[in-house]
């Protein structure tokens, strides 16, 4: 606490912001200034959690948010005079139990089975998202002199320099950023940081959606994390590379004996994310419009398969050269940063425990074909199934799955089909302009 504190005087902080997210993702913030961090670290800060989606009930609304000291972090946009800094916070009751539905907890939680193993479970993300030029007061466009193509370079690139801001700032605030790149659609970028254990990259997954935000907001764009913001362009995705290491740092999906250099623990973590993909999908792709980005044709997984080459398949082992053994992992392709990061790593780590665990074998890797273009009759004869095709069919698997269930927990799994459930009926209810278009004129 001491060193804490110290840092704080020396950066010349005026002001905290103590972090937490509802079951949606959202970040939810506490304010206090600098000269109150003493206390907070020492006894917590109170707050209202009735009016936190997910959080508690009017009749016990009393909440305490604990800050973890190692996510200290200077919010690079904040002006010098009113400098302000970050940390996230885990979330207890009156009585000092931690809550169940905070969803930073909940990944505690599926992460401490791990630790118990002696081993660490590592994650890479890899968060799209879109900049664009507001076009009036209601609506968007991609950002002109955008350069438009995957990997595409020009030094006169607006897009590029905000993107190289971004880079800069996440830094500073202590992402290991490895690469940011233009992706293929118009307007859409990719930042990666290297790989870290599953909180910290979760925390960073935060960290990154809301300052790619306010410093586009600085440029008067709009950066939007939608999964299909355009119909017709590619959409964008957040696929997370998986591994996990022992306590020596060796990486147990390593086997160097093996014809894929895969271990008996990566098959089994493969095969149980493969086993629960369908009730997956409704935590890592979790909104209506998530499954308008899920259809074949643009690089988004449809189909339940795993392939070391073939970047349709669902689960795709990525290429490493022989003797480094530390970069065996599985990539998994369906996520897309819409989700909260802590319910999604919770729900991915549990679902690859429950391979291991019940030893199961994935079906022969889908290396030769491109998935989309295989008949239905082939597909079948594979055994591959699809992921579900809206929100609503997503919820109705995970509601029947008893593994993701027992992860989530019974707190944040009702709040969070609560929300998803008011979300999908209020989908359905509207009407929107393809209907008119379709029908107005001719029904």
């Amino acid at each position: 606490m001491d060193d804490l504190l110290k840092r704080v005087a020396e950066d010349d902080v005026r002001f905290l912001s103590l972090q937490f997210t509802d079951v949606t993702g959202a970040v939810k913030s506490v304010d206090i200034p600098a000269q109150r961090l003493e206390v907070a670290l020492e006894s917590g800060v109170w707050f209202d959690g009735s009016s936190v989606e997910g959080f508690a009930r009017i009749q016990e609304s009393d909440m305490r948010l604990v800050p973890d000291v190692e996510t200290y972090a200077i919010l690079p946009w904040s002006s010098p005079e009113r400098r302000r800094a970050r940390l996230f916070c885990d979330i207890y009751w009156p009585d000092g139990r931690p809550f169940a539905g905070d969803p930073r907890g909940v990944l505690k939680r599926v992460i401490a089975r791990v630790e118990a193993r002696g081993w660490r479970f590592n994650v890479g993300p890899e968060p799209e998202f879109f900049l664009l030029e507001k076009n009036g007061a209601e609506s968007v466009r991609p950002v002109p002199h955008d350069v438009g193509g995957y990997f595409d370079f020009s030094a006169s690139d607006d897009a590029q320099r905000v993107r190289a801001e971004l880079m800069q700032a996440l830094a500073s605030m202590g992402l290991e950023v490895e690469m940011g790149h233009h992706e293929v659609a118009l307007g859409q970028h990719e930042i990666d940081f290297r790989f870290t254990d599953a909180l910290r990259a979760a925390d960073n997954v935060v960290t990154l959606k809301y300052t790619v935000r306010a410093l586009a907001a600085r440029h008067n764009i709009l950066a939007t994390f939608m999964p299909k913001p355009f119909f017709g362009m590619n959409g964008s995705g957040m696929h997370t590379h998986q591994s996990i290491f022992d306590a020596q740092g060796e990486n147990l999906f390593f086997d160097a004996q093996d014809a894929c250099n895969l271990s008996q623990i990566a098959y089994g973590f493969i095969a149980g994310q493969l086993a629960h993909a369908r009730a997956l999908s409704a935590v890592v792709a979790p909104t209506v419009n998530s499954y308008k980005r899920i259809v074949p044709g643009y690089e988004a997984p449809v189909y339940i398969c795993w392939a070391q080459i073939n970047r349709s398949a669902l689960i795709r082992i990525p290429r490493f050269s022989t003797g480094s053994e530390k970069s065996a992992r599985a990539e998994l392709r369906c996520p897309d940063p819409s989700c909260n990061p802590y319910l999604a790593f919770a729900a991915m780590l549990a679902a690859g425990l429950d391979g291991i665990e019940r030893g199961l074998k994935p079906a022969e890797p889908v290396n030769d074909l491109n998935i989309y273009e295989m008949s239905a009759q082939e597909l079948e004869a594979r055994g591959i199934r699809q992921l579900p095709g809206s929100l609503a069919e997503a919820l109705q698997e995970l509601e029947q799955d008893a593994v993701l269930k027992e992860a989530l927990g019974e707190e944040a799994l009702d709040a969070f089909m609560r929300a998803k459930r008011a979300e999908w009926d209020e989908y359905r209810t509207r009407v929107m302009d393809w209907e008119l278009e379709q029908y107005l004129e001719t029904a």
